[in-house]
């Protein structure tokens, strides 16, 4: 590929990355492309991670000694860092959690105990779509056994895009939330959030967008999403595992119910009752991920330091390259959009009658990290036309 003037200097991130300096398979050197499910480490992040388990280890909040003290500006300062990443109008509406998963679980659970007007019941929808990560169905589908509420979806187009002709039948006044992808971690497809959020809110419901997949490759602006919750995971942007964020609005924090009980959310507490601290400390119950948050806190240094623009601008970029070269494969065909029109890097693809698993293994045999995975999308051609939908498989092209 010929560098294209203002693209990233490619050799001096990847010096970065500790395990990029691996081989592997004969002194195969490491291509690692499997950063839609994880991705790799940065020397700043693992150093700031091992300077606070070396130096700074506590727990926070209540201690009074030093380490403690310290522990708590690293952990709170990370949230600050957060808050600032994601252009949120206070760090209080940034609540850390495991992951993107805890943090959509979250919300579905306070909606099914929520008062009135944000209560799921048996009178209500909720509605997501076809290209959801099970972390986005499942709940939803829990949620729905448990108030005998109706889970409606979004099907998808040819071209593997949101089918939003039926926009007003899938979202009505029965509708209490609608969640969705930002940015689909199988078919790279970029949502059309503007559209969903307009006819959300004019049916009166909170929206909830999953931005896994959008927070470590694009300006990630929270107030501009216009939703009501966002949610993503730390372990794909350069941070620890067992780390995650839910940001909310402030109002909708305060009127919604806790989702776990423990130390750190209450206030007072009595044999009879409890009261609960203020928002985001209502949602951290116990001893939270401290290390992982402040190894979140550096990787956001890590990110922006590079710019999130140059990054976006780099990956389409090399996106755009990507497709038009897997065009020219014999037999290989993508699964999602074709161009890099509103879509993210991450390339899924079938090669003829090869199963996906058998290409992942010619390709790690050549260094070359890639996942597959089945694909659940049955308004989708490429499945819906094939003999057996389990092996309509993916490796995942993502350049992170």
């Amino acid at each position: 590929m010929t560098p294209l003037p203002g693209l990233l200097d490619t050799e001096a991130i990847r010096k970065d990355f500790p395990v990029l300096d691996r081989v592997v398979h004969d002194c195969k050197r490491l291509v690692y492309l499997d950063n839609a499910a994880t991705s790799q480490k940065p020397r700043q992040m693992l150093d700031a991670l091992n300077a606070y388990c070396e130096r700074h280890n506590s727990n926070v909040h209540r201690g009074v000694h030093v380490l403690a003290e310290e522990a708590t500006a690293l952990y709170e300062g990370a949230r600050d860092k957060v808050a600032a990443f994601i252009n949120a109008p206070s760090r209080d509406e940034v609540i850390f959690t495991k992951n993107a998963s805890e943090s959509l679980n979250l919300v579905a659970n306070m909606l099914g105990w929520a008062d009135e007007p944000y209560r799921v019941d048996h009178e209500t929808e909720i509605v997501i779509t076809e290209i959801e990560h099970h972390s986005n169905i499942v709940p939803w589908q829990l949620l729905s056994q448990r108030t005998g509420a109706k889970l409606k979806w979004f099907g998808l187009t040819d071209e593997g895009r949101l089918d939003l002709s039926n926009l007003e039948e899938i979202i009505t006044p029965k509708t209490k939330i609608v969640s969705f992808v930002l940015v689909s971690n199988i078919l790279g497809t970029v949502n059309p959030v503007e559209a969903i959020v307009r006819r959300a809110q004019e049916a009166g419901a909170l929206v909830l967008i999953d931005a896994s997949q959008a927070a470590p490759h694009m300006v990630l602006d929270v107030q501009a999403l216009q939703a009501d919750f966002v949610a993503f995971t730390g372990h794909k942007m350069c941070a620890p595992t067992s780390i995650g964020l839910l940001w909310g609005r402030q109002e909708l924090l305060e009127d919604l119910p806790p989702f776990l009980g423990g130390g750190e959310m209450i206030e007072t507490v009595s044999m009879h009752s409890s009261t609960y601290a203020p928002a985001p400390h209502k949602f951290e119950a116990v001893t939270p991920p401290i290390a992982q948050a402040v190894g979140l806190g550096a990787a956001v240094d890590y990110l922006s330091a590079i710019g999130m623009e140059r990054i976006e601008a780099h990956e389409h970029a090399i996106t755009e390259y990507a497709v038009r070269r897997f065009q020219e494969v014999p037999d290989l065909r993508i699964i999602g959009p074709t161009t890099a029109e509103d879509r993210g890097a991450a390339i899924s693809f079938t090669l003829g009658d090869i199963h996906p698993h058998d290409v992942g293994q010619v390709l790690d045999g050549q260094g070359i990290a890639v996942r597959w995975t089945p694909l659940r999308a049955p308004s989708l051609p490429a499945v819906r036309n094939s003999s057996d939908h389990a092996s309509v498989v993916l490796s995942v092209l993502h350049a992170g």
